[in-house]
């Protein structure tokens, strides 16, 4: 073989690692955490099994069933490091004593299986009640979905090292509570199952828009939430679990027509409808009205009735603005917060007139909060600009400029900037 296409054929694999690590890694983690049974022996693993890849692809070819392989080579890797460590910690022998005696995992793994997945077992893990709200979310967005810590961290607005100390004491607890790796049996899961729908949510979110950043979106996030949500329907069809993955399914059916070529933001009134995604919406809305006939639904069903109203609409002149106001306000009622509260406001300018929708958000704002929020100020900069306030849409538009941290959020914060002074 020529030496140009050895190397050709070397980078070639390489690319095929990376791309098996970014499409498997969190499920080859999961599947080792059950194995192995603790979490930064897994971890470990996992980097050992990929660095192993790396050394024999190459060479051996890709093998037929990457994930499979991964995880052997991966459970391998860690019994030989719990060999080597015997040598000054006897218990470390012992527990790859045990491995060992364990049954190795089966040759082919399948790629899904809504009860025995153990993505969603790990998921349960993380959001066992013994863990503390906060650290329930934080450790599954950093372990089942491989969100770094500075992003979780910004999540929660925390500094990085306070949540990666967050995150080790919830490992803690998981280990030296004994805490099992399963899936609850199914009279358990109600009181389970609110935690996990937000952390699914929350990853769904990041996906969606992401928290800071080049990209406005990160694809591969949203739908491994939506995947997520599913497996929770076939395992538990609650009402909210509908709600939410019709949620997901209508928010996301929008993002082909959230952005433009070159990656500028498009919001909602200026989208080319003709791109949503018409296949997610019809599911979407047959989930919102499935859940809305159980009469037990919650914020996540309300939420994707008001992403259905939007959906079914011809044009954002043609919404049905009153149905969305009058579904915020039963949202308001059942789960507080300002930005429900915000959303409102959007909506209300939009039935009444951009004045109506400016006093709401200096309400919410004289109050203190979304004082740092950016979109809180974007909305506002918006009904300054269209009630003709030039000068006082130019502050509020520098303002969420100042706070944005989505570069396509910025971009698009410094046109309108650049507009106004246009104007003047």
């Amino acid at each position: 073989m020529e030496k140009g296409s050895g190397e050709e054929d070397a980078r070639h694999t390489e690319a095929e690692v990376e791309a098996v690590y970014r499409a498997e890694s969190r499920r080859v983690l999961a599947t080792l955490i059950r194995l192995l049974g603790d979490f930064d022996l897994a971890e470990d693993a996992l980097q050992d099994a990929f660095a192993a890849a790396m050394g024999k692809w190459p060479v051996e070819g890709v093998p037929k069933n990457p994930r499979a392989w991964l995880v052997s080579t991966g459970r391998f890797k860690a019994i030989d490091a719990l060999r080597r460590r015997a040598r000054f910690d006897a218990r470390q022998g012992e527990l790859a004593r045990r491995l060992i005696e364990q049954a190795p995992p089966p040759p082919d793994l399948p790629d899904d299986g809504p009860l025995e997945d153990d993505r969603l077992r790990l998921i349960f893990t993380c959001c066992h009640p013994a863990l503390p709200t906060p650290a329930r979310i934080a450790l599954t967005l950093r372990e089942v979905c491989g969100l770094t810590t500075e992003e979780v961290a910004h999540a929660f607005l925390v500094s990085p090292a306070t949540l990666a100390q967050r995150i080790v004491r919830a490992k803690s607890k998981i280990r030296d509570a004994r805490i099992p790796y399963r899936v609850p049996e199914r009279r358990e899961l109600p009181e389970r199952l609110d935690a996990v729908l937000h952390v699914v949510y929350l990853v769904f979110n990041e996906g969606y828009s992401a928290s800071a950043g080049d990209e406005l979106a990160r694809p591969e996030l949203s739908a491994e939430a939506i995947r997520l949500g599913r497996l929770l329907l076939g395992l538990l069809p609650e009402p909210e679990v509908m709600g939410l993955l019709a949620l997901m399914l209508l928010q996301n059916s929008r993002r082909a027509a959230r952005s433009t070529e070159s990656g500028e933001l498009v919001l909602l009134p200026d989208q080319d409808r003709a791109l949503w995604d018409q296949e997610a919406i019809r599911e979407g809305v047959g989930l919102v009205e499935r859940a809305v006939r159980a009469q037990r639904f919650g914020p996540y069903t309300l939420q994707a009735a008001i992403a259905a109203v939007h959906a079914e609409a011809p044009s954002a002149e043609e919404t049905d603005w009153a149905q969305i106001v009058a579904l915020y306000d039963v949202l308001i009622r059942i789960e507080p917060s300002p930005v429900v509260e915000l959303n409102r406001a959007v909506a209300v300018a939009m039935r009444d007139g951009p004045e109506a929708g400016l006093e709401r958000v200096d309400e919410i704002l004289a109050r203190g909060d979304l004082r740092d929020f950016h979109l809180a100020h974007a909305a506002r900069a918006d009904f300054l600009r269209r009630l003709g306030r030039a000068s006082d849409a130019h502050g509020a538009y520098a303002r969420a400029l100042e706070l944005a941290r989505q570069e396509p959020e910025r971009s698009y914060l410094r046109a309108r900037i650049a507009e106004l002074e246009g104007g003047e």
